[in-house]
């Protein structure tokens, strides 16, 4: 069941360097042509992947960025893509940036948030976290922000130690297949209300309540974590639930121009109406206000002088 292990997978590699030979830096000239921008987005039909087509098509309408999203497994693959330089943009759960090794990393906003969710069928015995023992849970896509997020979770629902939990790593797609046809008892991942892959009519699936890790997750790794009520029925017939929420982060690589960033800023601020991912609307919106809640990771200095410029 386990899909093949991969940092930056092949297939974005490859597309980043098809990418990378119109991707050079451009100077600060007027008339210079849009700077090519690759975004290390994530896997097609999750919350990352659906924004970096509303960044793109919305981008296109400058003379200053052109941004073509990359298929990618996730927040560990995407920040492995900007460190590596095949990519110059990246999304990101804010708890996977925060670990990440380098810390070298620079922000043009906080774009949203997922909610972290597990997920059993609806005729599933599995009432809670502790319930999970000797069940085969897929925990996210090898390269995803969602697996290192499951085993926190794991570890704050007391079930992480000695192999109380089966754990494979499957894809959204793949995992809501594998729940649908009983080869799995849960499904645990990272993305928006309702994510696609879950929202189709496959099986009845049903949300655990995750309001008792929240506290835990804060207390040992601080505000990348809150808590957030799913409302009922999202996916079909279910009670509201507490889940975990994560601030996604969109990042630029240091060396790209501040005045790019800053044009990316002006887009964010600007065509906010146009950036509202399917799994975003009635619940989330982006404005100056949060577009610079991004935590410790610091602000590129293009978006720190345009938010400045804009709001003081």
């Amino acid at each position: 069941m386990a899909e093949p292990a991969a940092s930056f997978s092949r297939r974005t590699a490859l597309q980043a360097g098809l990418l990378a030979l119109s991707a050079a830096v451009v100077g600060g000239c007027a008339s210079d042509p849009p700077m090519q921008l690759r975004l290390a987005a994530g896997e097609v039909g999750g919350f990352f992947w659906e924004f970096a087509g509303l960044l793109s098509d919305a981008a296109a309408k400058t003379d200053v960025a052109e941004v073509f999203p990359l298929t990618t497994a996730g927040s560990v693959d995407n920040l492995e893509a900007l460190g590596s330089r095949q990519a110059e943009l990246a999304l990101t759960l804010m708890d996977a940036a925060y670990s990440h090794p380098s810390g070298e990393l620079a922000a043009v906003g906080c774009v949203y948030e997922n909610y972290f969710q597990v997920a059993v069928r609806a005729d599933s015995d599995i009432e809670s976290m502790d319930g999970l023992r000797g069940r085969k849970v897929s925990i996210g896509a090898p390269g995803s922000g969602a697996t290192e997020v499951s085993q926190r979770v794991l570890r704050a629902a007391g079930v992480a130690e000695g192999g109380a939990v089966d754990q494979v790593q499957l894809s959204m797609s793949s995992a809501a297949d594998a729940l649908t046809g009983n080869e799995i008892d849960a499904v645990m991942w990272a993305g928006g209300l309702p994510t696609p892959a879950f929202a189709q009519p496959r099986a009845a699936i049903r949300l655990l309540d995750l309001g008792t890790v929240v506290t835990d997750l804060r207390r040992e790794f601080g505000t990348a974590y809150e808590a957030v009520p799913v409302p009922p029925n999202v996916y079909g017939e279910h009670p509201e639930v507490t889940t975990v929420g994560i601030p996604n982060l969109l990042l630029a690589h240091p060396d790209v121009p501040d005045r790019v960033v800053a044009a990316l800023v002006s887009v964010l601020l600007d065509q906010s109406s146009a950036l509202v991912p399917g799994q975003a609307i009635g619940s989330q919106f982006l404005d100056a206000r949060s577009l610079v809640m991004t935590g410790s990771i610091p602000l590129h200095p293009g978006a720190e002088q345009e938010y400045r410029r804009r709001h003081g």
